[in-house]
């Protein structure tokens, strides 16, 4: 995955958050915290999914950004189910896209 893959994903996931009517988060890589794949910062009205990129797989680094959205929007299932399948399905393409051109996730440098 490269920068602008990321940013692609984060746009997209962004755009079906807002059709469900939920606070599209922020993102950013890599997490402050060293060793951790994963952060979730909650702020009044949003908040930051940060996400390690670097060396992990594009499918992972993904279910992080989905997952990240619904912890900022605090969902639980069954709303969870439906709105994690939406944001899978707007960011498969993208997927499909990486895999196709056989990138990685070495290449991303810091964002935000």
């Amino acid at each position: 995955m490269n920068n602008t893959t990321f940013v692609n994903a984060a746009n997209l996931l962004g755009a079906v958050a807002g059709r469900f009517g939920l606070v599209a988060p922020g993102f950013r890589t890599p997490p402050r915290i060293v060793g951790v794949q994963r952060t979730v910062r909650r702020r009044p009205g949003g908040g930051v999914v940060a996400v390690a990129v670097k060396n992990r797989p594009v499918a992972a680094v993904l279910a992080d950004m989905i997952d990240g959205v619904i912890v900022v929007n605090d969902i639980a299932p069954p709303e969870s189910d439906t709105v994690r399948a939406a944001l899978w399905s707007a960011v498969t393409p993208l997927l499909a896209s990486v895999v196709a051109t056989g990138r990685t996730a070495a290449n991303v440098s810091r964002v935000a």
